[in-house]
Formats: structure tokens, C-alpha cells, sequence
């Protein structure tokens, strides 16, 4: 097991009872993301953390294959599932290096690109899950985008701090807007909608197309 899956695996009951930061921008990008699938795709969400997700846009889509690192976060997913009635639902363990083969009409990530610990090759797997013409959906929380304020300095300073006491997971990505689209662009995709939801830190939301 690595120490991702392990600090995932022992802070996932914890994580079940968060709640969500802006709810009012996880609502809005659920919506946006809804008006891009259709009843007969076939989606991929990557890093699904307990589920939420996945059972959200479940009604949108023939069927979702949803993935994560941590058995225990998995397990909560399929209890939440199997409660909300979306049996439509394929709960597999993975990490975003290692991805279920075959092609998908669409592949989503949330609140996952800035914690991987190879962002190319990441991009790279998703791409080929992917045929010319289909969507990835995302959105990535841009920390580098705070660079040079107070913020960004609390960022740097703490996250190693909560590492140290196993608050933290071990890859934490300081990525900038520009460095994110960048990648994004040079894995093979064309970039056809952005935003910021939330606009702080931002939460950079991001739809594209593979070529």
C-alpha cells in the first residue's frame, strides 16, 4: 500500500462526514458537467473519493466506472450507493497511474490533478481512455495562483507541517492556471470551457476535448 492510499484509507470516515466547502460552486459545476453527458455514456471519474460525486451524475449517464486509491473510501461509496439507489455505479480500486482499460465517452477528476505525483503521465492514461472527439471534466484547485501572497506562504508552511503529523497527504501540486491548461493541452486535449468555481484560490474548472 503506498502512503497515499494509507492516509486516504485512515481519514476516510472523517472525510465522509466533511462537509463541502462552497456548496453553491460544487452545484455549479455539477450542472455544467451534466449538460456534457448523455443516458448512453460511459463515464470514467478518477480520485472519487467516497462517491458523492459519481451518485450526483449518476442519472446522467448510462453508467459510471468510479475509481480511487483507497479501498476505505471505496467502501463508504458503495454504501452511499447502494442507500441513494444508483446501480448504475462500478466502484474500482486504482490509482490514476493504473486505470481501468478500455475506452469511456467521458473521463472526470475533481479535486485530483494538483495531489498526483506525475501530472503528465496522468494526463497521459486519461487521454488514452479517451477516443478523438470525448470529454475530460475537471476541476483542480490552483494554489500557485496565490503565489507571492500571504496565502501562498501559509500554503507552503503548512502543508509540509500537516505532512509531518499525517494531516497531509504526500503530493500536494502548486499549480498555476496556466500551468494546468498547459499540461492539459500538450496530453492531446483542446480546451472548450473554463472558470473558477470558487473564484478564490481558484478551483479551476476545465472541460476538453480530445483530438
Amino acid at each position: 500500500m503506498t502512503a497515499d492510499a494509507h492516509f486516504w484509507n485512515r481519514i476516510a470516515p472523517k472525510y465522509a462526514k466533511s462537509k463541502i466547502r462552497d456548496e453553491a460552486a460544487y452545484q455549479y459545476t455539477l450542472e455544467r458537467t451534466r449538460s456534457y453527458l448523455t443516458v448512453g455514456d460511459h463515464a470514467l471519474e478518477i480520485g472519487c473519493g467516497t462517491g458523492s460525486t459519481a451518485i450526483s451524475l449518476s442519472d446522467a449517464v448510462g453508467r459510471i466506472t468510479a475509481t480511487d486509491l483507497s479501498d476505505a473510501m471505496l467502501d463508504i461509496g458503495r454504501d452511499r450507493a447502494a442507500e441513494a439507489g444508483a446501480d448504475n455505479i462500478g466502484f474500482e480500486q486504482c490509482g490514476d497511474d493504473g486505470l481501468p482499460a478500455g475506452t469511456f465517452d467521458a473521463v472526470m477528476a475533481f479535486n485530483l490533478l494538483h495531489l498526483v505525483p506525475d501530472l503528465d503521465a496522468a494526463l497521459s492514461s486519461v487521454a488514452e481512455r479517451l477516443p478523438s472527439g470525448k470529454l475530460f471534466i475537471s476541476k483542480t484547485p490552483c494554489l500557485g495562483e496565490a503565489r507571492g501572497s500571504f496565502k501562498y506562504w501559509m500554503f507552503l508552511t503548512l502543508i509540509p507541517l500537516m505532512r509531518l503529523v499525517g494531516q497531509a497527504p504526500s503530493n500536494v501540486r502548486f499549480l498555476s492556471v496556466a500551468d494546468l491548461e498547459a499540461a492539459v493541452e500538450q496530453a492531446g486535449f483542446e480546451i472548450i470551457e473554463t472558470g473558477n468555481y470558487p473564484a478564490s484560490t481558484p478551483g479551476r474548472y476545465l472541460v476538453a476535448r480530445r483530438r
